[in-house]
């Protein structure tokens, strides 16, 4: 073949090759594109919806607005907690909200109103530190440490922040502004609006109308910032009672810590308000309100798309007390009066407080209770009315009652008589009466108060026989018998009132077998002011205990200023009987009676008022206000008294304490209280009515066993 040829054979070979190649290209993107068209087929078929819905998703957030607790009216309707409207500034962060915007809309915010920066803690600045600084933060780590978890890290930033950053940051007020902000805007959940400051909502801070102005006026350089109106707790009559109802959390110091469970799983919000102490705090789930609540719908990337209000809300609901408010402010001012005169009385430099209440003896209702405490370093007198179920006192002689119910309970005979001469114990001084009354039955010694009639009860309680100048046996279970007499009327256990952290008195270890005589005359274990209310109650009733109540019942929310339907009644509840018969009461109502009557220890003092009752003078001594340290131990006396009025009829018991009243200071301050309480009560209009009272208690208490 000749090499012209040759070359054309080669030519072919090549163009074939390169035909080969670009065949074998085309078919590749041939491929490609049926992968293509098939993937897109996967995607737009079968994967289609699910994209689609993925593109269109949302997510809906719910945020709460504050609405007002509920109201407090006393038993004839009139308010006495109520609520008030108040302007407040809130602060609302969303899912898109960074650290930055935050500092920048608190720094503009800052510019505009004074924010109190006390309550800031160190912790609250190294957090402000860090949103503040965050490429000195990030300095603040290894390279190692910057690839582990942000809350890892975070922690170590928190722990490095520089003491002298701290100490600058400390150093700088309009800074220290700015970081209080921050905090607050930083207290709570996404889409929760945190209140940031107020008009007149705590006493440390102040929205004036000025700051309102201006912060309404630049609202659209405020993002996340709103004005709204919130309420604080008003209190119509000053303070009375404000001891009772007790106090709300501020929206800075929200849920209570301890309890922080508990709201949590009720849907309660971190900077909620909630209720302190006693009745706001007993009363919560009532009086907390159901706060109106807004959706808001955010897209993939945290937008808000939309808002609609799903729930308007409502305020609390209201409470209906016990309390009397005329009765109660008139008791107030009888205390008060009564304690000054008492304290201007030579020998009487230590007494500083007296209680009263005041309570219908069938069903539990504390128609009025007043408590006074003067204070030596302020110099001016306050009110003390949680004293009456917080505090405890030797109440002497007024026990008396019920040591004679327990004589019988022992198997002594009603009509018992004893020789009132003084007790000869071996060992022992002499214990005796105020002073010789020769024999005596129960009444007479109820009457004239004699300790050695109820020396000789303790005697047999102890299964002991009185010899005299023999020693006096009794045992740990003979205290404990003694103590179980005195439980059914109240004294020494819980009266289960409605308000928290009640005290149940003290009860010692007795030193010696003799103690138990002056438990038998109230000189040893310590009761509450209230306890001896409940006690004297069981007395006028005919031998019920019943549970003291401060709420009667519980009404919807009712916009024209009165009680809207009822929601729930607290019932009268007795909570037992004691263990004697309506003769045995009946003979004890009726030394009760011959107290108040010629020759008794409250004679003279009631007039025509139809009052029975009992009166105590207990020695003790002084362990009051820590400025009088100097005179703790002192000997100074309790003076007391319980009753009730009428005497025929009980409609209201009253207990009444005076504790450290002089040694030598005879001023009658427990008589003249319970005297000028009864004539309030007595001339009340109208009189607080028995709505309740328990027939069978009611029935009991009238029941007559023959005449003296």
């Amino acid at each position: 073949m000749t090499e012209q040829g040759n070359s054309q054979a080669d030519l072919r070979k090549l163009k074939k090759k390169r035909l080969i190649r670009i065949n074998v290209f085309f078919f590749f993107v041939f491929l490609l594109f049926v992968a293509l068209i098939i993937r897109l087929g996967v995607v737009q078929i079968v994967q289609g919806e699910e994209f689609s819905k993925e593109v269109s998703r949302t997510e809906s957030n719910y945020a709460s607005f504050p609405a007002p607790r509920g109201k407090m009216y006393d038993r004839n309707g009139n308010v006495l907690v109520e609520n008030i409207g108040v302007d407040a500034i809130t602060y609302t962060v969303e899912k898109t909200t960074k650290a930055k915007d935050k500092l920048e809309t608190a720094a503009k915010l800052a510019s505009l109103i004074e924010v109190p920066s006390e309550f800031l803690k160190e912790r609250d600045l190294k957090d402000y530190w860090v949103a503040a600084n965050p490429e000195d933060a990030a300095d603040l780590l290894t390279e190692k440490e910057k690839s582990k978890k942000g809350s890892e890290t975070y922690k170590l930033q928190i722990d490095r922040v520089p003491a002298k950053e701290l100490e600058a940051l400390k150093a700088n007020p309009a800074e220290l502004e700015i970081a209080a902000l921050y905090t607050r805007f930083s207290s709570g959940y996404a889409y929760e609006p945190q209140i940031v400051t107020a008009t007149g909502l705590t006493k440390d801070e102040e929205l004036t109308k000025d700051e309102l102005t201006r912060v309404a006026e630049n609202l659209e350089d405020l993002p996340g910032v709103d004005i709204i109106t919130d309420w604080k707790r008003s209190y119509p009559n000053g303070d009375l009672l404000t001891g009772v109802f007790g106090s709300v959390t501020t929206p800075k110091q929200g849920i209570l810590e301890a309890r922080k469970s508990y709201y949590t799983a009720r849907g309660y919000a971190r900077n909620e308000r909630v209720g302190r102490s006693n009745l706001e705090y007993q009363y919560e789930d009532y009086l907390n309100p159901r706060k109106s609540k807004v959706q808001y719908v955010t897209d993939t990337s945290g937008n808000v798309i939309s808002e609609s209000v799903i729930d308007e809300g409502r305020r609390g609901y209201d409470l209906k007390l016990s309390f009397d408010l005329d009765l109660q402010k008139q008791l107030d001012q009888i205390v008060e009066e009564e304690l000054k005169v008492a304290r201007g009385k030579s020998g009487n430099y230590l007494v500083d407080r007296a209680f009263a209440v005041m309570m219908d003896p069938h069903t539990g209702d504390v128609l009025a209770m007043s408590g006074k405490k003067y204070s030596f370093e302020e110099g001016k007198m306050n009110d003390y009315i949680i004293g009456n179920f917080t505090s405890q006192y030797e109440i002497g002689s007024t026990i008396k009652g019920a040591t004679v119910l327990a004589g019988y309970q022992n198997g002594m005979s009603m009509g018992t008589v004893y020789n009132d001469a003084p007790i000869l114990i071996k060992d022992t001084k002499p214990k005796k009466s105020v002073r010789n009354m020769g024999p005596v039955n129960e009444i007479t010694a109820l009457k004239r108060s004699s300790n050695v009639y109820m020396f000789r009860i303790a005697f047999d309680i102890a299964g002991e026989n009185y010899v005299p100048n023999a020693p006096f046996n009794a045992s740990s279970a003979d205290f404990q018998k003694m103590r179980n007499y005195y439980s059914q009327f109240g004294l020494g256990v819980p009266t289960g009132i409605d308000l928290p952290n009640e005290a149940t008195g003290q009860q010692n270890t007795p030193p010696d077998a003799g103690i138990l005589l002056n438990m038998a005359i109230g000189q040893y274990d310590t009761y509450t002011p209230l306890q001896m209310a409940q006690y004297v109650s069981v007395i006028a009733n005919g031998g019920y205990r019943v549970e003291p109540r401060i709420v009667t019942s519980i009404h919807s929310p009712d916009e024209n200023k009165q009680l809207g339907p009822v929601v729930t009644e607290h019932e009268a509840t007795i909570l037992n009987r004691i263990n004697n018969t309506p003769d045995q009461i009946r003979q004890v109502q009726r030394g009760f009676e011959a107290v108040t009557k010629t020759g008794g220890t409250a004679a003279g003092y009631f007039g025509d008022y139809d009052v029975a009752g009992k009166t105590g003078t207990s020695q003790t001594l002084y362990y009051g206000e820590q400025s009088k340290r100097a005179y703790w131990g002192t000997e100074t006396n309790n003076l007391a008294f319980v009753g009730y009025y009428p005497a025929s009829n009980p409609e209201v018991a009253i207990s009444v304490i005076v504790p450290y009243t002089g040694k030598t200071a005879a001023h009658p301050v427990n008589k003249l209280i319970a005297k000028r309480a009864i004539e309030a009560y007595a001339n009340l209009d109208p009189k607080p009515q028995n709505q309740d009272a328990d027939s069978s208690a009611d029935a009991s208490s009238q029941e007559e066993a023959g005449q003296q």
